[in-house]
């Protein structure tokens, strides 16, 4: 167990060490306990258009029941936190936060939401009727992933007869979409409605499942449907944070606070594209928090003074968050400094990073050096990520069409 963001998390679990955990991920399905990530949900006439000023996402085309990753940001296009926004209705959103960044980004969001209602010329008594803010503190959330992750799940989808609006497929269900659905858990009971997404944080196929609270606690009913997801332990196990850490690592995902933070902006971090087509334009309505830096430096890439990229490094002792990286042509010159790395148990230990390093010395296959202990490792910039994604997309469009008209 290790001290995370306020709580007691475990890093990996007594039955696997943690390569054998991430690679169990990858060839089966792992469940991750994510309950400390704080859920939130927002709703009301304007709630749109407050997400759209503080992230550069286009919010206005996401479908329902559709996500999109984006970035909250500050007045200078800092990245205050990523995030996975959800549109769950015309006017209502759900999306999660980082559990480290917990306290900034709610004292963020309130500040923000104040500024915006005022300047929107809404008074105070007539807040709550444009824009509800619930943090949904009593709620948990699992994710299962992995390429069996859809059969475990499948398995304990209840179907409804008589609901013919939304389907048990989880076939159906590609990467990006969320549904709402009952399980089955141990006794034949059947859950409430639970919010089942296709996404995850490791590169791999899965779900996150977020869990209410029945009488103020969900722990009874996180716990029923946590111990029947893993009921079958040669096809599904527990995974702890380390190898979250290294899949997430794998898949080229940044980690708030390391690998991005208020001092870099979408571009800088390798997330441009996040910003929507529709809003590349200093006309676009409304401004997002930035916008100027971040278009100009889209538009006018050498305008950044560092970039995120992955790295190579050499076989020795890996390379560490806050190790330099250093241009070994010019007399170890720093250039750039580590921002994660791990040996990838999913490439026979290989060394892989990422980190930021000055604009110029970003492209793929540059030559680096990164001091490690006493000594210069061998590094070259490579494209991300290292082990590639699988993200679902059901093959049957008409399938996938019938079932984003049906929501």
């Amino acid at each position: 167990m290790a001290p995370f963001a306020g709580y007691s998390m475990p890093l990996e679990y007594p039955d696997q060490s943690h390569p054998e955990s991430h690679r169990w991920t990858r060839q089966n399905a792992s469940l991750f306990d994510v309950s400390h990530m704080v859920q939130h949900k927002l709703s009301g006439p304007l709630a749109e258009e407050f997400l759209m000023t503080i992230t550069p996402s286009s919010i206005n085309t996401l479908k329902k029941h559709h996500s999109s990753l984006s970035c909250l940001l500050d007045d200078n296009g800092g990245i205050i936190d990523d995030t996975v926004i959800t549109r769950l209705g015309r006017d209502s959103f759900y999306f999660v936060t980082n559990a480290g960044c917990r306290e900034t980004d709610l004292a963020y969001l309130e500040s923000q939401m104040t500024n915006f209602l005022e300047s929107k010329g809404v008074p105070n008594s007539k807040s709550d009727e444009n824009i509800k803010w619930h943090v949904l503190n009593c709620h948990s959330l699992v994710a299962l992933q992995g390429p069996r992750a859809q059969e475990v799940l499948q398995a304990l989808v209840y179907e409804d007869t008589e609901d013919t609006t939304t389907s048990p497929d989880l076939s159906t269900l590609g990467f990006g979409e969320s549904r709402w659905l009952q399980l089955t858990t141990e006794g034949e009971l059947n859950t409430p409605s639970l919010l089942v997404s296709r996404t995850g944080y490791t590169g791999e196929d899965g779900f996150e499942i977020s869990i209410p609270s029945e009488n103020g606690d969900s722990t009874d009913l996180a716990t029923a449907i946590s111990k029947t997801i893993i009921n079958d332990s040669s096809i599904v196990r527990w995974a702890g944070l380390a190898a979250r850490d290294s899949l997430r690592l794998e898949a080229g995902m940044c980690l708030y606070g390391h690998d991005i933070s208020t001092e870099t902006t979408p571009p800088m971090a390798a997330l441009g594209w996040i910003v929507g087509k529709d809003r590349r334009s200093e006309k676009a309505s409304p401004p997002f928090h930035g916008q100027s830096r971040i278009l100009e430096q889209l538009a006018k890439p050498k305008s950044m003074t560092e970039r995120r990229v992955g790295f190579l490094v050499e076989k020795g002792p890996a390379a560490r968050e806050g190790a330099e990286i250093v241009d070994t042509e010019r007399d170890n010159e720093v250039i750039g400094r580590i921002t994660s790395g791990c040996p990838s148990p999913s490439l026979e230990g290989q060394n892989i990073a990422m980190g930021l390093i000055k604009n110029g010395y970003h492209k793929s296959g540059t030559k680096v050096g990164v001091k490690v202990r006493k000594g210069v490792r061998k590094a070259e910039v490579s494209r991300m990520p290292f082990v590639p994604n699988k993200f679902y997309r059901p093959d049957n469009k008409d399938a996938d069409k019938k079932e984003a008209k049906d929501d």
